[in-house]
């Protein structure tokens, strides 16, 4: 009877349809899905394999964009390779318990995303706050001790989501309108009332997503205000030019997922399909760009690179 009553409540796989509406599309969609995936994994591992090879790029800023190359890959590879299975061979299937596994590798590392981005803010802050103090105060010991509370931060808060989806019962339908396992997609599958899921994914928009968003704007406020301090015009392209790169991954990764937000909060009317294809640009396309938004412009990765093909050109 226990079984049977698991079985019931808790079906053994569930059935991603990849994108409804769009299913004779699916292998035209997977081109430019796969050739992303491609470009994050050969930019993300140039990007570490630059930053391990070139010491003077052993420094706290390069530490906290290796964690970020790190957690795109994972982020990426959390999602591509089921969903490009199921546009290529039909394979629909995921097993109960790896469809919660890809949903907390999913929320945990976007977690951990915007907590290396306001990491990232706090090194280019003490950099032009306070640069006669920033060996000092980023060490390698405190650039350690941000990255575990960083990591611990994502687990301890992502959890929960997890724990409580699990135990709703899942007796309606085992059909997921969606290309992965998403968190919402999921719970209102079940036949309970979800309240406490929504309540707790607003708990965490606000106390994890708002603030670090706060603490970004507030960081560079006073970062342009001391930019703005400088007496040159200059000085001031060339100090603000030391932030831009960490300015253009910010943009890269918030406005996607505003745009994500509130289309699916407000946008009732938007056709199903536009839903689940923001969704997959939101944790697709900024694992690719942040590679080359760095490589491109921060010279000592641009130098490395120029020195690294040279060399193997000749």
């Amino acid at each position: 009877m226990a079984a049977s009553n698991w079985t019931t409540l808790h079906p053994s796989t569930f059935i991603l349809l990849g994108i409804p509406g769009l299913e004779a599309a699916h292998v035209w969609i997977s081109i430019p899905f796969c050739s992303v995936y491609i470009l994050s994994l050969l930019g993300n591992g140039l990007l570490l394999a630059v930053i391990k090879t070139e010491p003077s790029l052993h420094e706290p800023m390069y530490y906290f964009l290796c964690m970020l190359a790190i957690t795109d890959l994972v982020l990426s590879t959390s999602t591509l390779p089921k969903m490009l299975s199921i546009f290529w061979f039909n394979s629909r299937e995921i097993d109960f318990g790896a469809c919660f596994a890809q949903m907390y590798f999913i929320l945990c590392f976007l977690v951990l995303e915007t907590g290396i981005l306001v990491a990232m803010a706090l090194d280019r802050y003490v950099a032009i706050c306070d640069p006669l103090r920033y060996s000092t105060i980023l060490t390698n010991s405190m650039v350690a001790k941000i990255g575990l509370a960083v990591v611990l931060r994502g687990g301890i808060f992502v959890l929960p989501y997890i724990l409580i989806a699990r135990r709703w019962p899942y007796c309606r339908t085992k059909i997921i309108p969606h290309s992965y396992c998403e968190h919402i997609a999921v719970v209102e599958l079940a036949c309970a009332n979800i309240h406490v899921s929504s309540y707790y994914d607003l708990f965490v928009l606000l106390s994890v997503i708002g603030l670090d968003v706060i603490f970004i704007a507030t960081s560079y406020t006073q970062i342009l205000r001391a930019i703005f301090s400088l007496p040159t015009k200059e000085a001031w392209l060339k100090t603000f030019g030391t932030c831009s790169s960490h300015l253009c991954v910010i943009l890269a990764f918030y406005i996607p997922a505003l745009f994500s937000f509130l289309t699916h909060r407000f946008g009732h009317n938007v056709p199903l399909h536009f839903h689940i294809l923001i969704a997959n640009v939101y944790l697709l396309v900024p694992p690719m760009l942040n590679p080359i938004i760095y490589g491109v412009r921060t010279k000592q990765i641009r130098d490395r690179l120029l020195r690294l093909f040279t060399h193997k050109g000749t």
